[in-house]
């Protein structure tokens, strides 16, 4: 099937961000979409205030007339469905063309030069900030995103000029194989959805196997000392990046270390400058937007690939500096002489121990809170230990309940192993639904909080806000 010559497109599990993307893609396309989702979010809201018709009862009777018919409608799903969903299996036994969001993303974006950004954390600000740089520029993009740009209000960003396209590269399910990247970075490769890829060794690989889809005219930018060997086609240039180098990586810096990195960083007032080098540019004083330690490193890689497709100096600084990030991603809703209040989405280990060391240095000498609620059984199996060790930088923990998402309950599994294993005095762990009770009770005692998960506890941010702006 061309998805040009479609009319309609059904999307079971509309709800997800990824899928949003390609929704608001049809939409600005003037197809018709509507779609399945397990839940009503404030995306879901937002997409059919925007023209979808999305419902949240898997039944096949609510499928709108307009996408009965299998030569002119496309059916679009993300793997986080169950492969017995009665909508799903009803598309499947009916004779319409049925495709995972990942393929339908690689084939709208197959003709354009693909920016794919790819990692286990860290791919959202970086890609975003990509974005933004080369959308505010005189290059122009179009963009594919894994969260909510504020400075654009959307996931998705589109050009009539550019035949550049950045695109957040997903490795769950391996969904980036189906993509074909003109250049690529890759941000970090920890292990994880090892309930996908069952080992360690198999998510590496498939970080390997997505570097050898780059276009022979194109390159990889990988930070510095990640564990993928690269598989790179004959004319594919290779670099790598780095967030601040110390002193001694300084004194020894050489052809073996970083192609791109941070110099003369400045960490002060609630602000983070740096300078940007690499070969033949060095970019003064560039201002982060968004004022986290982790995000000079993804500062890095997103300046470096916008220098690599002609962004000026000029034009980079001022993307910096403007760049308001990403929605949930470190994202302050208080800031006041009294309390801090971040929301993240950080649900890796390793992203929760850069979460939470960017607060403290941010916030020196400040009792850092933080409120985690553990996403899927079988991430929080898989790394209990890890967890207890980053929450064990805090010097407080309130502690949630598994959220669950696509996963039924596996015995023994609780929030209670990460709980037991973390080693400060000051930690407690609650059900979801005590929280507002809880902060109203230590209201007066928080300093600085952090919100992290990347489950429902979203919705908890904007009580615990209202809580906490009223304190004195």
């Amino acid at each position: 099937m061309d998805i040009n010559n479609i009319t309609a497109v059904y999307f079971v599990g509309a709800g997800g961000i990824g899928m949003s993307a390609l929704i608001r893609y049809f939409l600005s396309k003037g197809k018709k979409v509507a779609g399945y989702d397990k839940t009503p979010s404030g995306l879901t809201e937002q997409l059919n205030y925007e023209g979808a018709v999305i419902h949240y009862e898997d039944n096949v009777d609510l499928i709108p007339d307009d996408f009965t018919d299998p030569a002119k409608t496309l059916v679009v799903y993300t793997p986080a469905v169950p492969e017995d969903h009665s909508e799903l299996c009803y598309f499947r036994g009916n004779g319409f063309e049925v495709m995972k969001r990942a393929r339908v993303l690689g084939e709208i974006t197959d003709c354009s030069r693909g920016l794919c950004v790819a990692g286990t954390h860290g791919k959202t600000t970086t890609s975003s900030m990509v974005a933004h740089l080369l959308k505010q520029s005189h290059v122009d993009c179009n963009a594919f995103l894994g969260g909510i740009l504020k400075n654009y209000n959307s996931n998705l960003m589109l050009s009539a000029e550019s035949d550049l396209t950045v695109i957040e590269a997903d490795e769950f399910d391996r969904s980036f194989h189906w993509l074909k990247p003109y250049m690529a970075v890759i941000t970090s490769a920890d292990p994880d959805h090892l309930d996908i890829y069952g080992t360690p060794e198999a998510y590496r690989e498939s970080f390997e196997h997505f570097t050898s889809l780059i276009r022979p005219d194109g390159c990889l930018l990988m930070k510095q000392g990640i564990n993928v060997t690269p598989r790179l086609q004959e004319g594919v240039k290779f670099y790598t990046y780095t967030g601040a180098l110390d002193t001694k990586e300084l004194s020894t810096f050489n052809s073996q270390l970083s192609t791109f990195y941070a110099e003369n960083v400045r960490i002060g007032g609630g602000e983070i400058f740096f300078d940007f080098v690499g070969p033949d540019v060095r970019i003064p004083d560039i201002q982060l937007g968004v004022p986290v330690k982790v995000n000079v490193e993804n500062g890095v890689a997103a300046i470096a690939l916008a220098w690599l497709n002609g962004v000026t100096p000029e034009e980079i600084k001022h993307g910096m500096a403007t760049f308001a990030g990403p929605r949930r991603r470190f994202d302050f809703h208080l800031k006041k002489e009294n309390i801090v209040l971040i929301d993240d989405y950080a649900h890796h280990p390793a992203e929760l121990k850069a979460s939470i060391l960017s607060v403290k240095e941010l916030y020196a000498g400040r009792k850092v809170t933080g409120i985690f609620q553990p996403h899927l059984y079988t991430r929080t199996r898989d790394f209990a230990a890890d967890f207890a060790a980053s929450l064990s930088l805090l010097d407080e923990l309130i502690l949630l309940d598994i959220y669950p998402a696509r996963e039924e309950p596996i015995p023994g599994v609780t929030s209670q192993i990460i709980f037991d294993a973390v080693t400060i005095a000051d930690k407690r762990l609650i059900r979801k639904e005590e929280l507002l009770e809880v902060v109203a009770a230590e209201a007066g005692k928080l300093e600085v909080v952090l919100m992290v998960g990347a489950g429902n506890i979203e919705l908890l941010v904007d009580p615990v806000k209202q809580i906490l702006d009223k304190k004195e």
